[in-house]
């Protein structure tokens, strides 16, 4: 059983089951229509949302100027899984992303574990955003004097939390604001359904709804409205990033570092989630004109742009106003509030809506084309491998995406999610980069194609491990000292750290590419900085995966008939 358990398919079997697939269909396939100025827009539209106008802020509160370092350095993680996905995009140009790359180099039940993460990434990081784009939304209407019911813009948690802790002030003789007797009118006229008060998120329901009709239609349609709302939303972080400058007194810069660089790190969650979505891109290799040569293109040219815009921005929050009260949920247009520019927090209102609005197409595309490559392995019910007959959509997996994100939006809690979103995505990093590893020399490329640069790893990782471990020396002696009654985030920096040194022995004895390298022990670090609680629930997510796995997928894989 452990054979078949990890059976692999081959990128020629990949590519010949594709080619089934569409002609089952009656050659009606996903439409190749996909440039690599689409593709890079994508990954703007992807990449640009919600961590730049939201998340950004509680990480600078954290980390101080010093964030921009953070962004940095996970501009140069992502860069190097980038890179390994375009290396994979260039020789597996499918729909599927990290799983069907995983299926190649790992065999199929690790690919089954990375698309069942991938869930995390897309659905339910969709939800996230979702309600990012709910708050956005009504404080936009709030703005123009529009007032929806409390009760109708907020899940049942964060209104019950809302409430106690105001009414908890009200009773220590706190002065009542205006945004708390928003919340406590919000709470007391909320109707009461079966004995408890009832609240829903109705504009993160709606939002969903219309983004699956979109992404139903068809992909020119999506690429349209994309490519609109990523040149709207690049010239106003640009335009925040010029006008904010004339605000900027370099004096907050100083310290940059006001709390070391653990401060820094606390906002690894918050900075990375800023990041995710470039890899979504490799969702649509099936429509992409040229998948093997735009497809790395498209990934790495928006990280590229992504990063500059985001250390730009940083530098700018952090130098309007002190980095201490970045602790809101709309730090842009904060900090021009305080500066007296109250007109320009209505534009970035304006645009952190579209900019979500962006991020949920391109998560709603990305979810339905996994589930397809997953059905078309037999992994899942064929019918999420279905493509409209007249729009050349996976229709059923796009429908069912929708309906999940939209029923989640209107009822769950955000909190923590954006942990687990990261979780998954790191985790899919982490793989496909060592999977580069395990692929064999390709002597005969495409024209064109992508080739990711060999540069021998064999002293060049060995030494970064070395003063990996002389600079966290105290931290590795601590937690070994204690282990077994350690928080389990040391017991993760410990499992890091003999990963690290697994990684720096084979390295030297294989001569091991550098970049692919760099990728999965980044990545890895990453992944550690993540809070213990929302790696306890990834590991219960994974679980629930692997019964549904073994329960059908198992049985009912097409390399399972061989």
């Amino acid at each position: 059983m452990a054979g078949s358990l990890f059976r692999k398919k081959s990128i020629d079997k990949i590519l010949q089951d594709a080619q089934n697939s569409s002609e089952e269909h009656g050659h009606h396939g996903l439409k190749k229509i996909l440039s690599v100025r689409d593709l890079t827009f994508l990954g703007i539209a992807a990449v640009v949302g919600a961590g730049v106008f939201s998340t950004i802020g509680t990480a600078a509160a954290d980390g101080g100027p010093g964030i921009s370092l953070l962004f940095v350095i996970t501009a140069v993680t992502c860069g190097f899984s980038a890179l390994c996905y375009a290396e994979f995009a260039s020789r597996v140009p499918i729909a599927g992303s990290a799983y069907t790359y995983a299926y190649v180099t790992f065999g199929e039940l690790i690919a089954w574990v990375i698309g069942w993460a991938l869930i995390l990434e897309y659905a339910i990081g969709n939800i996230v955003v979702a309600i990012s784009w709910s708050s956005y939304f009504n404080n936009l209407l709030m703005d123009v004097g529009i007032h929806l019911p409390g009760w109708l813009v907020v899940d049942p948690a964060t209104a019950e939390k809302a409430f106690k802790a105001t009414t908890e002030s009200v009773a220590s003789g706190t002065a009542v604001t205006p945004g708390m007797q928003y919340i406590l009118d919000t709470w007391n006229n909320a109707p009461v359904l079966f004995g408890s008060r009832f609240f829903v998120n109705i504009p993160a329901f709606v939002i969903v709804v219309l983004i699956t009709m979109l992404t139903y239609v068809g992909i020119k349609e999506s690429k349209k409205s994309a490519n609109a709302m990523v040149v709207f939303k690049i010239a106003v972080v640009i335009f925040v990033i010029v006008l904010g400058a004339f605000y900027v007194k370099p004096n907050y810069w100083t310290p940059f570092m006001p709390n070391g660089f653990e401060g820094v790190l606390k906002g690894v969650s918050a900075v990375f989630y800023a990041y995710i979505g470039f890899d979504a891109i490799s969702t649509t290799a099936e429509e992409a004109k040229n998948p093997q040569r735009d497809l790395p293109r498209g990934m790495i040219y928006s990280l590229v742009i992504c990063t500059v815009l985001y250390i730009l921005i940083a530098l700018v929050l952090t130098g309007m106003v002190p980095f201490s009260s970045l602790r809101v949920n709309d730090p842009l247009a904060y900090v021009f509030k305080s500066v007296g520019a109250e007109w320009t927090s209505y534009i970035v209102s304006i645009s952190a809506v579209v900019a979500t609005t962006s991020v949920l197409l391109v998560f709603q595309l990305g979810q339905p084309r996994i589930w397809m490559s997953m059905s078309r392995d037999g992994l899942l019910p064929k019918a999420f491998g279905k493509v409209h007959k007249k729009y050349h959509t996976p229709y059923f997996s796009t429908i069912v995406t929708g309906v999940l994100v939209a029923i989640c939006a209107l009822f769950m809690e955000s909190s923590r999610m954006t942990d687990l979103t990261s979780i998954g995505t790191l985790f899919a990093f982490v793989l496909v980069s060592g999977g580069v590893l395990m692929l064999p020399r390709l002597e005969n490329r495409p024209a064109g194609s992508f080739k990711l640069p060999y540069i021998n790893g064999r002293f060049i990782v060995p030494i970064m491990v070395a003063v990996f471990l002389w600079l966290f020396r105290g931290r590795i002696q601590e937690a070994a000292t204690h282990l077994g009654t350690d928080k389990l985030t040391e017991v993760l920096f410990l499992a890091f750290v003999v990963v690290a040194v697994v990684m720096a022995v084979f390295t030297f004895l294989r001569k091991l590419s550098l970049i692919p390298v760099l990728g999965v022990l980044f990545c890895s670090y990453l992944l550690i900085e993540i809070p213990a609680i929302s790696w306890i629930w990834f590991f219960v997510w994974m679980a629930a995966g692997l019964a549904i796995y073994f329960m059908y997928g198992y049985k009912n894989s097409n390399l399972a008939k061989y």
